[in-house]
């Protein structure tokens, strides 16, 4: 039987990267950006990509990266949950990456290891694996078209762009227009693409890239619901200790204890199926079923987190200068992302010939 518990690396890991956004992330600094015109925290990147080389985890060796499992980049992305990091992790070390491994293009997954380069599929973050793909037009060898909904696009270097021939091509991202949209998550900003007689070059067939990619982010994506849930719990718990009432420690009212209680549960349960998603990707075993499972569970549960960490700050909750709200927009956002858990129901029950009648 797999062993879901976390290995010494991978509690390693952990601390190094909470060192990190423990002195480089402050919940400040993070408000502040997002009320910037520049989201994306790419001194950070520079640290996570670089420094610690974790823009190449899941690219080999032999190309310049180190060779690991998703386990070790959900491990990254349940730290960066925890901080809402404004970094493209997800996008460009998950979601670019595996379409990049499935087309095989070693150029550019070298450029991708170093972290200098930053990569987006440009496929809407709404969109979950085996959903229909928008794709722009190929005339004359150059592409033309718009994508919208695209994450970290205002971000990124090189964008992989589906064609209408089936092909994916990467296309530098300052041959494209990208115009930012407002989107509820700020820390993830969304952009539309357009492309007009844009050069590109072709990598491979879309189509089982795409879905890869998106298999991929759905099922990390849970770790990262994991790490934003747990750290709603945890900081929720901590208040509530020092938060006192009638002379007393609000978190020592009964029907307080029962809500906490109840959350703790399900954050309980959502790190099993958080961690039994990066190990059926890491293994290639039920990946698709413990996928869908993860994603159904994880997206419900962070948003409730969320929400009750909101509501038992209080009127601190309430305010813009306390972290909570990113959480609860991320959590949010995070519920549409890559499929929605209705979304992963309806297909975990195709998967398992349990359909609706």
């Amino acid at each position: 039987m797999t062993d879901l518990l976390y290995s010494e690396e991978e509690e390693a890991l952990r601390a190094a990267v909470r060192d990190l956004l423990t002195d480089h992330c402050a919940a400040a600094g993070v408000v502040a950006r997002a009320e910037s015109a520049a989201p994306h925290d790419l001194g950070l990147w520079k640290s996570l990509a670089q420094s610690m080389g974790l823009a190449g985890l899941l690219i080999p060796e032999t190309l310049g990266g180190q060779g690991a499992t998703h386990r070790e980049a959900a491990v990254v992305l349940e730290e960066l949950g925890r901080a809402v990091a404004p970094v493209p992790y997800l996008t460009s070390a998950v979601v670019a990456t595996e379409a990049l491994l499935d087309c095989g293009d070693e150029e550019l997954l070298e450029k991708l290891a170093t972290g200098r380069t930053i990569g987006v599929l440009a496929v809407g973050l709404h969109l979950g694996p085996g959903a229909a793909v928008p794709v722009v037009r190929l005339e004359d060898g150059t592409l033309h078209g718009e994508l919208t909904g695209v994450a970290d696009a205002a971000a990124a270097d090189v964008l992989l762009v589906p064609a209408d021939d089936g092909g994916l091509y990467a296309v530098a991202a300052d041959a494209v227009t990208r115009t930012p949209r407002i989107s509820l998550d700020l820390t993830r900003p969304l952009a539309t693409v357009t492309l007009d007689g844009a050069p590109g070059r072709r990598l491979g067939e879309f189509g089982p890239a795409v879905r890869r990619a998106l298999r991929a982010a759905a099922g990390l994506l849970a770790s990262e619901q994991l790490g934003l849930a747990d750290w709603s719990l945890t900081e929720t718990v901590r208040y509530l200790k020092e938060r006192k009432q009638f002379n007393r420690p609000v978190g020592g009212f009964q029907a307080l204890k029962h809500r906490l209680a109840q959350l703790w549960l399900e954050v309980v349960n959502l790190r099993a199926a958080a961690r039994a998603a990066a190990d059926a990707l890491a293994t290639g075993e039920d990946t698709d079923i413990t996928v869908a499972v993860a994603q159904a569970y994880a997206a419900p549960v962070a948003v409730r987190a969320a929400e009750e960490a909101l509501q038992l700050h209080g009127g601190i909750g309430m305010t813009w200068e306390h972290p909570v709200h990113l959480y609860l927009k991320r959590a949010k956002a995070g519920s549409l992302a890559y499929g929605t858990a209705g979304a992963h129901r309806e297909a975990l029950a195709e998967l398992v010939d349990l359909r609706a009648p």
